[in-house]
């Protein structure tokens, strides 16, 4: 029971571990770039082309916070189907929501707290159900935030002092499918 020969044996496998990736989706992503670039490449190893002499860069990693470039082009992404579509059911769970909209359901949870407009349905479990209307008022917080780059107090005054807010929302999107109307036709007659 010599505790100085296990030290080195121990030092040895760390080196090991240092060298690979600690996330099995990072491994995914280094062996799909590396088969993109040259069939025969090795993940982690720099691209043996002739063309580049620069070694293989680490993926960025997907966790933390977003940048404000990253959230202005996802808010371009939401899903939330056409009225006649939404208001064809009653109810709507909080997962189906939330992927209307591609955030997390904490945030959801967040915006229910803080805007009082904000009231979905909820059952004895604390299921949260949300209606077509508050689908709605949902997609006007949305658009204030992420869209027009409201603090979260700001967009509060903003729903205060408009009391028009959603009919103004309204007709801003229909402007946006008369302008992507447009810009269909203007494509065809090219």
């Amino acid at each position: 029971m010599n505790f100085v020969e296990e030290t080195p044996i121990r030092q040895d496998l760390s080196s090991d571990k240092e060298d690979q990736p600690v996330n099995i989706g990072v491994r995914i992503k280094k062996l799909k770039s590396s088969a993109d670039q040259e069939p025969g490449a090795v993940a982690g190893s720099p691209v043996s082309s002739e063309k580049s002499s620069e070694p293989y860069l680490k993926p960025k990693s997907g966790r933390g916070r977003k940048s404000i470039r990253q959230i202005s082009e996802e808010a371009d992404l939401i899903q939330i189907p056409d009225d006649e579509l939404l208001f064809s059911k009653q109810y709507y769970t909080m997962g189906e929501v939330s992927g209307m909209f591609r955030v997390n359901q904490s945030l959801l949870r967040f915006w229910e707290t803080e805007f009082s407009i904000l009231q979905p349905k909820k059952n004895k479990k604390g299921d949260r159900y949300f209606r077509p209307v508050d689908i709605k008022n949902l997609h006007l917080i949305y658009h204030l935030l992420r869209q027009r780059k409201y603090t979260i107090e700001g967009a509060k005054d903003f729903l205060k002092k408009n009391k028009k807010a959603e009919e103004k929302f309204e007709s801003i999107k229909k402007l946006e499918q008369v302008k992507g109307f447009l810009l269909e036709i203007k494509a065809m007659l090219r």
